[in-house]
């Protein structure tokens, strides 16, 4: 088998200042889909979600970093999709994430210079301004690509998560030992596979 080295890289700078972050904030409409909501004549809300971006989700989780979801509606197809990931921090129909936040933080024992925030607008910047580490995709609004440590080369909904999700493990330390993990097993129970 050939070997392999992690062919990702971020600036160092950044990297230093995603150090220490044990739980990152995402909101959904436009950072985990592209921000188009499909409404059927029934009323089901209709969403596209990345893969890449789940697994991003799990691998955080894997390291010890874990992953909130605060959004402002809520809709089945959001609930299933962080049920299948196995997400169990979320808060749905959020108006103000600020005060959605404050709880499940300190639930989680963490204060905001533990935590990282992903975000795309208006509704987002309370959350951006406080956590120690802020990130927004390519195509968030301006004030909040202005507020961030750190804008993805991705857009919404098209891996811009997942680059997020790397950026915060390679700080982390746990990035190499998950990618060389996948060379072997999937499966974490199997004798001989790497967290």
């Amino acid at each position: 088998m050939r070997s392999l080295s992690s062919a990702l890289r971020f600036d160092e700078a950044t990297l230093t200042v995603a150090r220490g972050i044990r739980a990152c904030i995402f909101d959904v409409d436009g950072v985990l889909t592209d921000g188009s909501i499909f409404i059927s004549a029934d009323g089901e809300t209709l969403k596209a979600f990345h893969a890449l971006d789940g697994h991003g989700l799990k691998l955080l989780a894997r390291a010890g970093i874990t992953p909130i979801v605060i959004t402002g509606r809520d809709s089945p197809a959001v609930r299933r999709r962080l049920a299948d990931l196995g997400l169990s921090h979320a808060v749905f129909g959020a108006h103000d994430k600020l005060a959605a936040a404050q709880p499940l933080l300190q639930s989680l024992g963490l204060d905001w210079p533990q935590v990282a925030a992903m975000g795309d607008d208006w509704p987002d910047l309370p959350l951006l301004l406080r956590a120690g580490f802020a990130c927004a995709p390519l195509n968030a609004h301006a004030e909040v690509r202005a507020a961030a440590h750190h804008v993805t080369a991705l857009m919404g909904g098209q891996g811009a998560a997942r680059e997020c999700c790397d950026l915060l493990l390679q700080a982390s330390g746990h990035y190499e030992a998950l990618l060389h993990g996948h060379l072997t097993t999937l499966d974490t129970t199997a004798p001989g596979a790497r967290a």
